[in-house]
């Protein structure tokens, strides 16, 4: 019976702990999907109004490029969905492509080859054939896209690392503990007994020490997101600059057209004259043909509701791994008031006297209910924790417009303990502790200064590079901790 009594404690709790981290799993990937749905149509949009003015508007400078248009949009969203691509160099690459596209097109009557295009290109940068609108672009652009993309992927790392902890198995020590929490009552005939909360509460903070370490890299990432969301409603202005791709590109082209003459010059200085051809066509038809005006269908009412929905559900999940034990006992426990006296104190129906431990590994080195190697952290957890700590790296860096190169870091690892049965004196026996001397252990991976994405712009942020190989570092490590 106790054995059953074990399997069954240890099997209802990892459920509440699974319980509980799908409702926070459900709330990020709930914004996450909002925001990718919200982003996704604004470039669509873009694209589609792009399609649609632009035959009328240039006739064939567009028809006979519009693979260089689609191209772009291409690789705009291949960024945001963390492919290993250099948007400054697709971006450029963009307006250089078309500048040669669009120089023979309005150039018909001169045999244009690819050497004197080379040439041409090489003089762009002095001679701004499209104005300032590329680098404008390149500059906005850049910025939006980078807090877009980490914005998205915090979002989903945050779930992920829920996930992966609420599945890390309970230790032999702490199923012991849980059992007699809940089950050693209904054996000493005081079934309708609720636990009393301060011996929940050092049950459940002895069981989850190793979760609660998450907290303060855990609050780092949700302050990180809610800044970089503050840079995608304010100065970043995603609804803007995203929104109005096709129509900086279509000022580009006409700063094109209205300067030809000008520009064309210039580059016959640099490059030479080009032969004449002997196709010599009429250019009527790459003119522009017609006004059409480009309107920009704002959705900022859309991001701001969003962004304000975001923050409010992150701000509401900052405290979540400190709360947790609490919340399992109230919620899930059922455990009775704290000043209750006639309550199951792991002994008896009485009063609990022993005080409610701290937070975290290190705090549970007296825990009188649950017997916790401080030495020995989880390594499932750590990976998690290292984990926060480089997608914050990631938020802080697009929070000044840094790009960071998104790689694929996660490492299942199985984790600590397991269930077992529970021994006859268990339930009337309390832990005996003895106050210790020793220095604990908390972790070993090195604390790092300056989180989330305050005083983000007066430090140099470390690389994920960096971090990465603390993480293998600690991995490492689990030999000597095992």
């Amino acid at each position: 019976m106790e054995e059953n009594f074990a399997n069954k404690s240890q099997s209802e709790f990892e459920a509440m702990m699974k319980e509980s981290g799908r409702s926070v799993q459900a709330t990020l990937t709930a914004q996450h999907r909002s925001f990718d749905s919200y982003f996704q149509d604004l470039l669509n949009k873009s694209e589609k109004a792009l399609y649609d003015a632009f035959p009328s508007m240039y006739g064939e400078l567009y028809t006979q490029n519009v693979k260089v248009f689609k191209d772009l949009y291409s690789e705009l969203r291949r960024y945001y969905r963390s492919s290993n691509i250099n948007l400054e160099e697709a971006l450029n690459e963009f307006w250089t492509r078309l500048l040669e596209r669009l120089f023979k097109l309005l150039n018909p009557q001169y045999h244009i080859t690819d050497e004197y295009l080379d040439c041409m290109v090489k003089h762009a940068e002095q001679h701004k054939p499209f104005g300032e609108v590329p680098r404008d672009l390149k500059v906005k652009a850049t910025r939006a896209f980078i807090a877009a993309r980490s914005y998205a992927q915090g979002f989903l790392v945050g779930s992920d690392v829920v996930k992966k902890v609420s599945q890390v198995s309970l230790s032999h020590e702490c199923t012991r503990a849980i059992m007699k929490l809940m089950y050693c009552p209904h054996c000493r005939g005081m079934s309708s007994v609720r636990p009393c909360n301060n011996y929940c509460l050092n049950v459940v903070k002895g069981c989850l020490a190793n979760q609660a370490d998450l907290s303060t890299e855990w609050k780092y990432l949700m302050d990180s997101l809610i800044g970089v969301a503050d840079r995608i409603d304010g100065p970043y202005n995603v609804d803007t600059v995203i929104g109005t791709i096709h129509m900086r590109i279509a000022e580009a082209i006409s700063n094109l057209q209205e300067n030809k003459d000008s520009i064309t010059s210039k580059v016959f200085q640099g490059c030479g004259n080009p032969k004449i051809s002997t196709k010599g066509s009429s250019s009527e038809d790459k003119k522009r043909r017609g006004k059409v005006t480009l309107e920009a269908k704002s959705s900022a009412q859309a991001l701001e509701m969003l962004v304000l929905d975001a923050k409010g559900n992150l701000t509401a999940l900052k405290t979540y791994w400190i709360t947790l034990p609490s919340s399992l006992c109230s919620k899930k426990v059922m455990a009775s008031s704290a000043s209750d006296d006639k309550c199951w104190n792991g002994m008896t129906k009485g009063s609990y006297l022993p005080q409610v431990m701290g937070d975290g590994l290190a705090n549970q080195i007296n825990n009188p209910e649950v017997e916790v190697d401080i030495t020995k952290p989880d390594m499932t957890i750590r990976q998690q924790i290292m984990q926060l700590k480089i997608m914050t790296n990631r938020l802080g860096n697009a929070n000044i417009g840094n790009d960071v190169d998104f790689q694929d870091t996660s490492d299942d690892m199985s984790g600590s303990g397991s269930g077992d049965s529970c021994p006859d004196d268990v339930c009337g026996k309390r832990l005996s502790k003895s106050p210790s001397t020793r220095q604990p252990e908390t972790n070993a991976i090195p604390k790092q200064s300056g989180h989330g994405i305050n005083g983000a712009s007066s430090r140099s942020l470390p690389s994920a590079s960096l971090l990465l190989l603390l993480s293998v570092a600690v991995i490492a490590a689990q030999h000597l901790w095992r």
